[in-house]
């Protein structure tokens, strides 16, 4: 509907956020610290810090089914359910329900979701690392995709900038693959994991293992304090919701301190259709949004759009956003809108039992685990079956109760066996870079809609051969790894899933630095639409092996820094 008059300026604002996770979180903080009036739009349901985190103080025997799936919930969400550690009982109400949100996989691709304020900030994993010019020229090296329109150097001050705010524990370990951070005190490696570290460094010397830098708070600073942040009590149950602020998510962190300047307004149940289009202005004017309940149509207003609704919402918005100008989604001159998707290659995995040290444990439940940083091509290090890399998440624990189920032991005597520790392990996950290639792409249905009549996704999307490569090498490697270490029972393999199964989807509304080949600038801005900027997943040119989120927040505010110049200048 169109508005005018009084009843149009209600609508209007200075900003638009879509999307309130990572980094829509973060896009809000810094549009409304800057002084602009902003709204949110989010498409879920509120959840407010921490009045509405149900289950964080729940043991497991409080809940009916003992924090297992039910039957109905099992089989209602074939997709949803193989995120293991968190689509529970404890966790589940984080997670969309399939059947309520359909896309169509063309091939194998798992969509993971979290629709509410705060998104899926309230269920990441919280590591953090940040890229290095390795990854930001690598395209240009190998020829391979488009050049990144950035390097190291701009963004490393807002790397900084987010670091700061955010609350990273780590160690500076000057590897210069992966460059030292603004980091709180480190949590600490257990005994097998000090043992693998050392052994590692007798075998291969040119290879890094460390603790995780990780989004949890150690040693809360004055920052986190004035929003009521505190140091993390290792419960090692943030998938929950934390009450007390110790890791970072959007509803304990950037949500408050934007409502903290009276400039935010927040919208839940807000789900964006699309991109209006001015052709005689040349610019958005705003968005359309239906009422996830009402399914009632309402326009708003203003003069930037951030678009972050996570990467394949936000390029499904871009290809809905259709006008003369644009009839293959807004900004879309070069037709890599929707191509290029990307997933980090989670496929290659390792395990295997720890002989000794059965004198020695640990304290408390760490929310962390420990990284072993890439090490192919890179450095002297070059491959001839692949190019890019991997690394390697690690941990190590002892046996609990629950290995009581296969014991052939009743009574007493299985009483009295679980009451002891059993023994240690060592798992390794490989973590690998994909590369972009343009028919890894998502596209919108012809004929299927969903329940609020916008066409749903077409996921076609699979590994090719430098993965495949890459996953045999990642697996082979960290068996000799385990074996120098003196682990038994080793057990290296090829899990086989798809791509999204990480829930690092990237590209699909690339940076580049030539309209005719990307869709956005240096600065994420829409090339041909100066005052709509993507910063979330959708952006990245490239996947490097990191996990994303933290170059994802360090985008944003920088994109947020600018977008306020440009409107001072009048130039948007």
């Amino acid at each position: 509907m169109n508005l005018q008059g009084e009843a149009k300026a209600k609508m209007t604002y200075d900003a638009i956020v879509v999307g309130s996770g990572i980094s829509g979180g973060w896009a809000a903080k810094e549009l409304c610290e800057k002084g602009l009036k902003v709204l949110v739009l989010e498409r879920g349901r509120q959840v407010e810090h921490p009045k509405d985190y149900t289950t964080t103080n729940k043991q497991i025997w409080e809940l009916p089914h003992r924090n297992r799936l039910t039957l109905s919930a099992y089989d209602a969400n074939p997709t949803q359910r193989k995120v293991a550690y968190a689509f529970n009982e404890l966790s589940g109400q984080y997670f969309i329900k399939d059947d309520d949100h359909p896309y169509h996989q063309v091939k194998p691709f798992d969509w993971i979701r979290g629709y509410q304020v705060g998104g899926k900030s309230l269920l990441w994993a919280r590591w953090v690392q940040r890229w290095s010019d390795l990854d930001f020229t690598a395209n240009a090296k190998e020829g391979i995709g488009v050049d990144w329109p950035i390097r190291y150097k701009d963004i490393a001050p807002w790397y900084s900038y987010v670091e700061k705010f955010v609350g990273i524990s780590g160690t500076k370990d000057g590897i210069p693959q992966l460059p030292d951070g603004e980091f709180l005190p480190p949590m600490e490696l257990n005994c097998i994991e000090q043992h693998f570290k050392g052994r590692l460094k007798e075998t291969h010397p040119d290879r890094h293992f460390i603790i995780s830098r990780t989004a949890n708070l150690t040693e809360a600073q004055d920052v986190h304090k004035k929003l009521g942040r505190g140091n993390c009590m290792y419960r090692d149950r943030c998938s929950t919701g934390c009450p007390f602020g110790a890791y970072f998510s959007s509803n304990s962190s950037t949500i408050p301190a934007a409502a903290a300047t009276g400039n935010l307004t927040i919208n839940p149940f807000s789900v964006v259709h699309s991109v209006i289009y001015d052709e005689q202005k040349g610019r958005a004017t705003g968005v359309r949004v239906i009422d996830t309940n009402t399914k009632e149509m309402t326009e708003y207003y203003a003069r930037i759009i951030f678009l972050n609704a996570a990467t394949l919402n936000t390029t499904l918005i871009l290809l809905n956003s259709v006008s003369s100008r644009f009839p293959n989604g807004l900004g879309n001159d070069s037709d890599t809108l929707g191509r290029h998707l990307m997933d980090h290659n989670y496929r290659g995995r390792a395990h295997a039992i720890v002989d000794g040290f059965e004198d020695m444990y640990y304290s408390g439940r760490r929310p962390a685990g420990t990284y072993l940083v890439r090490f192919r091509n890179a450095g002297n290090d070059r491959q001839k079956d692949f190019v890019r890399g991997y690394a390697y998440a690690c941990g190590a624990s002892r046996g609990g109760w629950e290995r009581g189920m296969n014991m052939e032991l009743i009574g007493a005597e299985l009483k009295n066996a679980v009451t002891k520790p059993g023994p240690w392990s060592f798992g390794m996950t490989a973590m690998g870079e994909m590369l972009p290639h343009p028919d890894n792409r998502v596209t919108l249905d012809k004929v299927k809609k969903d329940q609020w009549g916008i066409p749903i996704l077409n996921i076609d999307c699979t590994w090719r051969e430098n993965e495949n490569a890459m996953t045999k090498d990642a697996v082979s490697s960290a068996a000799e790894m385990m074996e120098a270490a003196g682990f038994k029972n080793i057990q290296a393999y090829d899990n086989g899933q798809a791509p999204g199964l990480a829930i690092h989807e990237l590209g699909t509304s690339r940076m580049g630095r030539d309209p005719k080949t990307s869709m956005l600038n240096r600065w994420n801005q829409l090339h041909a639409v100066k005052n709509v900027f993507v910063t979330d997943g959708a952006c990245m040119t490239s996947s490097a092996c990191q996990n994303p989120s933290i170059t994802y927040m360090a985008l944003t505010a920088r994109a947020a820094g600018f977008a306020v110049e440009e409107l001072k200048k009048q130039n948007l």
